[in-house]
């Protein structure tokens, strides 16, 4: 059985709950978040938390995996295979950037980073409901673009991997790294431009 399948996502305090464990996740790191404390923040009890999550784990691996499917839901209709590759790329390069460098995403990444060596299905968790899914979101648009000859890959997986990649040059390792703080809207957009153009060289028809 998944984590997934584990989890009951009945009830109307379901979302207090996730949005409790998100801010005290961000705030306090992964060790630190006690059950107590996201109860607390939640406006819930305890025994409601441990209804929908008995595990920590579980609650940490659902707090990521609902964020980044809301990500991959709203950032482009890559579901209109139709959409021109210059577009949907820079559309999804730009949502992408944009969470990479929140104060959530960088929080999951350090928690992942420091806590996966004891407890490795975080580490799973958070590659299956990240990199795995989004490669899997944009894997679907590039191959319809290609099937309609928009563009042409081989390696899609590869494809989609490596445009995530380029995506996240340079700014998410200076902000990991605490060499900057915060990241302009010209930055933004001149690492997005720059994936797109990179990605089109190689890929475009």
């Amino acid at each position: 059985m998944t984590i997934s399948a584990m989890i009951n996502r009945q009830g109307r305090k379901y979302d207090q709950v996730l949005d409790g464990a998100r801010a005290v996740f961000v705030e306090m790191g992964y060790e630190r978040a006690s059950v107590d404390e996201i109860a607390r923040v939640a406006g819930v009890s305890k025994a409601t938390l441990y209804s929908y999550f008995p595990e920590k784990r579980l609650l940490f691996s659902e707090v990521y995996r609902t964020e980044i499917l809301r990500l991959a839901d709203s950032a482009v209709e890559l579901t209109d295979s139709h959409l021109p590759p210059e577009r949907a790329l820079r559309d999804a390069g730009r949502r992408m950037l944009e969470y990479m460098i929140s104060d959530f995403a960088q929080a999951m990444y350090r928690i992942c980073v420091t806590e996966t060596p004891r407890f490795p299905e975080i580490g799973r968790a958070f590659y299956e409901n990240g990199p795995e899914l989004g490669r899997e979101r944009l894997g679907s648009y590039l191959r319809a673009a290609c099937a309609r000859g928009a563009l042409q890959i081989e390696d899609i997986d590869l494809a989609a991997d490596q445009f995530c990649q380029l995506v996240q040059t340079t700014i998410c390792d200076r902000l990991l790294c605490g060499v900057q703080s915060e990241v302009t809207e010209a930055e933004i957009s001149r690492t997005v431009e720059g994936a797109v153009t990179m990605f089109l060289a190689r890929y475009g028809r």
